[in-house]
């Protein structure tokens, strides 16, 4: 247990006993009946505390700890054997920050293939690098529901960068929210460089207009470059497209997606279909009442194609009203971003509307079907990349490894943790100076403008990763999905915001 932690973890064990115990001889000195005043027990697991009664549990740990979510515990246990194995001194450790405590289905289960994808990783690293150093320890951090409690998480984090834990990254970083930008922010101000998972905001990022995030780096495309991938892919005509819009300006995925999709909308003879999203946008509210009148006006337009900016329990209740319009007789595409990979395992989509002239297509962060199916580009990605993770999930259902539990791929989530994790192990042990077991802190965010060209670049299994000097990849591939009847995501085609896959060298232009 880190020092300062162990301290201010018996102090305040100390505190609660000496409140006790004064309050008992202040009563018993008055005269009145005493009686023990029970103060509850906020700890929850070493480096885990609950911040009151009944809250979460909110904290760092690496040594198997659920955080009570019986379908993390499997995966957790795997991770903390692993952890085990370590000798101290020879490990750096990364630090992957989710909500692992979601209440909501869909970013619940995101969150757990997020965690296997991330072990897969560690494991590989640790096992299978010809004893490469420094090895790596993996610890799972707890940002809470809506990633709410993001401070105090972040604050355990950063008394970590010292022995014994040595901390050099921070992974994970999933979603585009308020919350998650601040979390960003504190960390990358605390000089820990940070590998985000699935943030594809263009407002959580780095640019040419300036670093607000020094040390982040991502793997996962802008809303920006989905959109590009999207029209490059459908060959959109503008005049024959509408979007259907979130107000909520707070929601940094749905207001940079909206950015996009205007932008490829000049000249559309359409104004923009709005509606907003409760504050909570796991919610139901009463958006459903709203679509249905925007389906309406819709069929009143000459538009096959609706371009949608909300998230996934929005678009789940857009699609349903679209499936019911008046214009049955009107074929109707959907585009939208990678949150409509929840759609799959979502029981309220009404699956019979995906019969009634309804597409819903979207641009995926992965999918496992990209690289092995059909024809797969020469460049940009490979099978024999992705092969490379298949095989490890396959050992990872061995009792020397896992077992992990069941994984799903169809979201992407597992393959973009695991090049999420590859990609900070690079980092970490490019900067590791020969000699030492262990680099500075402030070297590791450096290594991602390096990230580029034939030798350099990560040969992710979600395609190659090649950074611009601001962290963020280039034309990175898109897989174009396809939610079917039957509720599966079937990959239609790999999309590229460039309109064609990089070259060998995947350089990204002078100005990026």
């Amino acid at each position: 247990m880190n020092n300062r932690f162990r301290e201010i973890f018996w102090y305040n064990r100390l505190r609660r006993i000496l409140t006790s115990v004064l309050v008992l001889a202040l009563l018993t000195g008055a005269g009145i009946g005493a009686y023990v005043v029970y103060t509850p027990d906020l700890h929850c697991a070493e480096g885990v505390d609950r911040p009151e009664k009944g809250a979460e549990c909110i904290g760092v740990s690496g040594d198997g700890y659920d955080f009570g979510v019986p379908a993390l515990r499997r995966v957790a246990q795997a991770v903390a054997r692993e952890n085990r194995t370590l000798k101290s001194g020879e490990y750096a450790t990364v630090a992957l920050l989710l909500p692992l405590t979601s209440t909501d289905s869909g970013t619940a289960t995101k969150v757990i293939n997020e965690v296997q994808g991330a072990f897969l990783e560690q494991y590989s690293a640790n096992h299978e690098n010809n004893d490469q150093v420094p090895k790596i320890r993996l610890v799972l951090a707890n940002s809470g529901r809506g990633s709410e409690q993001w401070s105090s998480a972040v604050d355990r984090i950063k008394s970590m960068t010292g022995a014994p834990d040595n901390l050099r990254a921070v992974s994970g970083i999933a979603i585009s929210s308020p919350s998650t930008k601040a979390a960003v922010k504190a960390l990358t101000a605390a000089h820990i460089p940070v590998i985000g998972t699935t943030i594809t905001a263009d407002d959580i990022a780095n640019s040419a207009a300036g670093d607000p995030y020094p040390g982040l780096a991502r793997v996962s495309p802008t809303n920006r470059d989905e959109a590009r991938a999207l029209a490059q892919f459908g060959k959109v005509d503008a005049k024959k497209a509408v979007i259907v819009q979130d107000t909520r300006s707070s929601d940094y995925y749905t207001s940079t997606l909206k950015t996009a999709f205007l932008a490829l909308l000049k000249g559309a003879p359409y104004p923009p279909q709005i509606f907003t999203s409760p504050p909570d946008s796991t919610e139901e509210g009463t958006t459903s009442n709203t679509f249905r009148q925007i389906t309406q006006i819709i069929c009143e337009t000459q538009a096959d194609t609706v371009f949608f900016a909300g998230r996934h329990t929005q678009l789940r209740q857009f699609v349903n009203e679209l499936g019911a319009r008046a214009c049955q007789e009107r074929p109707f595409t959907i585009l939208t971003g990678d949150e409509a990979s929840y759609l799959g395992r979502d029981s309220k989509l009404d699956k019979n509307a995906l019969t009634r002239k309804v597409t819903v297509r979207y641009a995926s962060l992965s999918h496992p079907d990209a690289w092995t199916t059909g024809t797969p580009p020469k460049t940009g990605g490979s099978a024999a990349d992705y092969k490379r993770f298949a095989d490890l999930l396959a050992k990872a259902a061995t009792p020397g490894v896992g077992p992990i539990g069941p994984s799903q791929l169809a979201d992407g989530q597992a393959i973009v943790a695991y090049d999420a994790l590859t990609l900070a192990v690079h980092g970490i042990r490019n900067a590791t100076v020969k000699g030492r077991t262990l680099p500075d802190l402030t070297d590791v965010g450096t290594q991602w403008p390096q990230i580029k060209g034939t030798y350099n670049r990560i040969p992710g299994a979600s395609g190659w990763i090649c950074l611009d000097n601001h962290g963020n990849p280039y034309n990175k591939a898109v897989p174009i999905v396809q939610l079917t009847p039957e509720g599966t995501q079937r990959f239609v085609k790999i999309a590229w915001p460039e309109g064609k896959p990089p070259t060998q060298a995947c350089l990204p232009p002078a100005v990026s």
